[in-house]
């Protein structure tokens, strides 16, 4: 449904793709942006490996990409769970649990026992409740009904057998810690800022009351998309308080992340988008929601209407001066009108940041 358009997105920000239903925005960020870009990363990993089957890559939908060659890899991040089973959980997927099981191994009580690190984890045998298998929650079979899930009555919930739960950090233990919320966690990591950054950052996207050792399929799809973002702007490197510009950026591509999100939960969304661009990496947003739209730094506005009506860009900018481009977008009087009440209201955020 796309007609034939030539589009210009520029690298290193924050970009929104906009337009009615069925205007075509899936279409050219996911179906051709997003897997074209990603089958020619593949081919050029191939090609820099040696191995056989190195060659030109067949574009799909369009006739050509130029400039992904500035691109070191692209990612599509959804509400998709981030975990099926129990045993996943934030604290493991941000990557700071490994952290975790080395700062309790070394601590005076676990080298007297000559514990190691692999003692403190709920996966492996050893250290962790057996009765359970470390999951902290037996299964109940009902006839007729789904399972139940309840406590282990031997750990509590806790995930560690005794012996393990005896040797303390900070006066706290492993299960103790695993059971903290991220707000609590941040706090008692200060001084470990392998810990620390990534539940900052977690406290700052709003998901400070998760427990670090919540299971993964408890969380809902908002939850999990933030924390696969929080899991990739801790991989950027920083210095101090700053994000530092990657030398190899991203491509991320979301499609209307928003959806079902509250109004506080979507000014930490554009938080962290807004960090991952300012990072030097690419973000793509599929959105109709105008506080994501107005944040954006460039937008490509698809139409003027859905179907055979649409495919083409009707608008394309800075979304200050979006609705200079063309009379046909929709969009543009919408957000012209949203920026004018924000201009009202005294916001000056919103008309710097399209003006940039």
């Amino acid at each position: 449904n796309l007609q034939g358009l030539d589009v210009s997105l520029p690298l290193g920000a924050l970009v929104c793709v906009t337009g009615v239903s069925g205007s075509g925005k899936s279409t050219l960020a996911r179906e051709v942006l997003y897997r074209n870009v990603r089958s020619l990363l593949a081919s050029r990993k191939t090609a820099a490996s040696g191995k056989s089957g190195a060659g030109e890559t067949p574009l799909r939908g369009c006739g050509a990409i130029e400039g992904w060659e500035e691109v070191s890899r692209t990612l599509e991040v959804d509400q998709t769970p981030i975990g099926k089973t129990p045993r996943s959980c934030p604290a493991t997927y941000v990557g700071v649990w490994d952290k975790v099981r080395s700062l309790f191994a070394e601590t005076p009580e676990a080298k007297v026992r000559g514990y190691s690190p692999s003692r403190f984890s709920f996966n492996v045998s050893g250290g962790r409740c057996e009765e359970c298998g470390g999951q902290g929650l037996k299964r109940i079979e009902m006839n007729f009904l789904p399972d139940v899930r309840v406590p282990c009555e031997i750990c509590g919930g806790a995930r560690f057998n005794r012996e393990t739960m005896e040797v303390e950090y900070k006066g706290k233990n492993i299960g103790e810690v695993l059971q903290m919320n991220i707000s609590e966690a941040e706090e008692f990591f200060r001084a470990v800022p392998a810990v620390h950054r990534p539940l900052a950052l977690l406290e700052e996207i709003g998901l400070g009351y998760l427990t670090l050792g919540q299971q993964s399929p408890t969380l809902s799809g908002g939850e999990a998309q933030r924390l696969k973002l929080v899991t990739e702007l801790s991989k950027a490197s920083r210095r101090g308080e700053e994000v530092a510009r990657t030398s190899k950026p991203s491509l991320y591509i979301l499609d209307e992340p928003t959806v079902g999100l509250h109004m506080a939960d979507v000014e930490n969304l554009v938080r962290v988008l807004r960090k991952l661009s300012d990072a030097g990496n690419t973000v793509v947003v599929i959105e109709h929601n105008l506080d994501v739209i107005a944040e954006a730094d460039h937008i490509v506005d698809l139409g003027p209407e859905g179907g055979e009506a649409g495919g083409r860009v009707v608008a394309s900018g800075p979304p200050s001066r979006l609705h200079e481009r063309n009379g046909e977008s929709h969009t543009a009087g919408v957000l012209n009108e949203f920026l004018a009440q924000r201009r009202s209201a005294g916001d000056d955020n919103v008309v710097a940041r399209g003006e940039r």
